[in-house]
């Protein structure tokens, strides 16, 4: 299927690694220019040159830490009109209300939830102006799905799907579509680490982190996590004209997860 993405302009926040760099990867295959930013500058620039000398489109990096007070606008201003934005940046700990300190959930929110409200708030102006455009907020399951056992995230989570079906019912009268997506387990990084975490704690080694993800396979869906690419192939469908009646929506990606018995990472 054509996406009709060709020629389009995309900004990928935590766009060097995880389902952002997914995210990347996909729009750049359906032959879109792109606006990658994340805090490591080296992995966006290994990526830019993986992008650029697989897909032929043009790749702009953009080093920057979205939770400091500014960036989200002196990254709107750095990459002008686009046509995507894609809000991935953010890595949230998992930790109860008695663990998770003041500093910590402000650090976090401050890249996650901030981030993503101030970097929509600049590029959502910008899209309102050309009468066009697509913003998709990479969310997570625990949104819908509380966790004691992740309290800064599922409250940021859940906060995030309002922002984006509330923006997403205006947005339309000025021809701009907004649209969150909550994904399950997705084999990236920062699911390794949390793997590593709950093998310290329950095995008291996190090199045994593989032992944890067997263990939580045999209740996922198909006997694994998604794959980062699955997540962004949907992105890019939900992006194009293909879906163009959608907005003021948040799509789980879990293959039925929340409806099983709850796996314990």
């Amino acid at each position: 299927m054509d996406l009709r993405l060709r020629g389009k302009k995309a900004l990928v926040t935590g766009g060097s690694q995880g389902i952002g760099l997914a995210c990347a990867s996909a729009f750049a295959a359906e032959g879109c220019d792109l606006h990658l930013a994340a805090r490591g500058a080296d992995k966006l620039e290994a990526e830019r040159a993986r992008l650029v000398g697989e897909f032929g489109v043009a790749v702009v990096c953009h080093p920057c830490d979205l939770s400091a007070s500014g960036a989200a606008a002196a990254l709107a201003a750095a990459c002008g009109n686009v046509d995507i934005l894609v809000n991935s940046a953010g890595n949230i700990p998992l930790g109860r209300l008695g663990n998770t300190d003041e500093e910590t959930w402000r650090r976090a929110w401050d890249l996650k939830i901030f981030g993503c409200i101030n970097m929509t708030r600049e590029i959502y102006a910008r899209m309102r102006n050309q009468r066009s455009g697509v913003i998709i907020n990479i969310i997570g399951l625990s949104g819908e799905r509380h966790r004691p056992e992740y309290l800064a995230g599922t409250s940021g989570n859940s906060a995030l799907m309002a922002f984006s079906r509330a923006l997403g019912a205006e947005s339309v009268d000025y021809g701009v579509r907004v649209i969150g997506i909550n994904p399950g387990r997705v084999e990236t990084e920062r699911h390794i680490e949390h793997l590593k975490i709950a093998a310290e704690r329950r095995l008291g080694d996190s090199n045994r982190w593989k032992e944890i993800r067997a263990e939580m396979r045999v209740g996922l869906p198909f006997g694994r996590a998604a794959r980062p690419d699955e997540v962004g192939d949907l992105v890019a469908f939900l992006a194009s004209e293909r879906a163009s009646y959608m907005s003021a929506t948040v799509v789980t990606m879990d293959a039925g997860q929340s409806l099983r018995a709850r796996a314990d990472v």
